[in-house]
């Protein structure tokens, strides 16, 4: 007989964190009801007043911590298990990532709110150590209801099957995201700079988002660096596969240290070697194998002219490097490791 859990708040489904969670869920035989409460503060009146079933688990998605309260409301009713995937915290975001920095008692009063969400919760997930320990040490949740899930990527669509050939005359360097200031984008325009006199490589800037404007001014003048627009996220994959070299984020905040990117594990997925900021979000066991994920400096334009030069005139390296790249997909982020993170939780939360 499945087991069922309540998926609970208006979250995209489509999102690629949800569908990943949601679609590995399924294969552990977890039936998911769906409720959208029409007003967060208030879902578990509504809850109540749809007769709402009891479910073995209660699921709060990611990015929906204001639907933590009714959620948790709802559980202690039912006497069941709570489970959370915030993804980031709002605090940290709000202090540390937005242009308008909150003051100290605005940060100080939605750090003890969200806290108090978290600690609501019987099983909080992050998607790297960093933002575990974020979670456990500054919003003070209790290290043993953390449990680290990979965000980790659709592999129906990115995966290391082999594609149309590349016609394209010169070696590619893609870089995609939504231009976000923890991306670093503007050290990656720096870097291409310093190959404005060598034809044979071309840079592509695909996206839109706050530091693009700042990327096109830097880029001015620069034919070897072009802008390509945003495109639908099931063409993403073939477009990876198009290029030669992937980048991922070079920003020096705690913030852009304590993420892995989604441009990361897709990368991987795919087989394609990436270029990213060195951090310990990753596997310890990653940040010297100088293949398949190449590590820099973060905020260090030569550090990534350095990396790209040599892979450059080591046509060998790079494919020995994207062989690399799928393997370290395969055994640390794929879908099958994402599948048992999250086994482990609801075998414990039975």
């Amino acid at each position: 007989m499945k087991k069922t859990i309540l998926w609970w708040g208006r979250s995209d489904p489509n999102y690629s964190r949800n569908r990943i969670i949601r679609k590995q869920l399924k294969n552990l035989n977890y039936e998911i009801l769906d409720f959208y409460p029409l007003v967060s503060r208030f879902g578990y009146i509504e809850a109540l007043l749809k007769k709402i079933k009891r479910t073995d688990f209660v699921w709060v998605p990611c990015f929906r911590q204001r639907d933590i309260l009714s959620a948790s409301k709802w559980c202690l009713n039912k006497n069941i298990k709570l489970i959370i995937d915030p993804l980031i915290s709002s605090w940290d975001k709000q202090t540390y990532e937005k242009e308008r920095i909150l003051n100290q008692k605005q940060s100080d009063a939605l750090k003890k709110k969200e806290s108090s969400l978290f600690n609501k919760a019987d099983f909080v997930l992050a998607d790297t150590n960093l933002h575990a320990n974020l979670f456990q040490k500054k919003l003070c949740v209790d290290k043993n209801k953390i449990f680290t899930v990979y965000v980790g990527a659709e592999e129906s669509l990115f995966n290391n099957l082999s594609s149309k050939n590349n016609t394209k005359k010169k070696f590619e360097i893609l870089f995609y995201g939504s231009f976000l200031p923890l991306h670093g984008s503007e050290i990656i325009i720096k870097a291409a700079k310093s190959f404005k006199k060598n034809n044979n490589v071309h840079w592509t800037m695909l996206g839109a988002g706050p530091d693009l404007h700042k990327c096109k001014a830097l880029a001015k003048d620069c034919p070897s660096i072009s802008f390509e627009e945003k495109i639908e996220y099931t063409k993403l994959a073939s477009r990876i596969k198009e290029a030669d070299l992937l980048l991922g984020i070079f920003g020096s905040s705690n913030k852009a240290g304590n993420v892995i990117p989604n441009k990361v594990f897709q990368s991987l997925a795919t087989g394609k070697t990436v270029i990213t900021r060195k951090s310990n979000a990753y596997p310890k066991e990653l940040l010297h194998l100088n293949k398949g994920i190449i590590f820099i400096e973060p905020n260090n334009p030569k550090a990534l002219y350095s990396a790209v030069l040599k892979i450059i005139k080591d046509k060998r390296f790079l494919r020995k490097s994207n062989a690399q790249a799928r393997i370290i997909y395969d055994t640390y982020f794929s879908e099958k490791i994402i599948r048992k993170q999250l086994k482990k939780i609801l075998q414990l939360s039975l």
